[in-house]
């Protein structure tokens, strides 16, 4: 069973995902249709950002994935020589 404090971290990411989720459908989907003058389009980036956040995100994320990935692999061949 999980601690109340994992439950508190739990749901703040999961309201914090959510968030962006819909800043980020906002930004994509409902804003191409606004005029650019309006009041609301000071509350987000410009658009080339919308490719680039998430591709550099992409990029991050797979290299912590192997970056991982590679220190476990070094970790398990070093303590298989130890055991040969």
């Amino acid at each position: 069973m999980a601690t109340a404090t994992d439950q508190l971290v739990g749901y703040g990411l999961v309201a914090f995902s959510l968030l962006l989720f819909a800043y980020y459908t906002v930004w994509i989907i409902v804003l191409p249709f606004i005029e650019s003058d309006h009041l609301i389009q000071a509350y987000f980036l410009p658009r080339e950002y919308s490719v680039l956040i998430p591709v550099a995100a992409g990029l991050l994320l797979l290299l912590f994935v192997g970056t991982f990935i590679a220190v476990i692999t070094w970790k398990s061949r070093k303590a298989a020589k130890k055991s040969a």
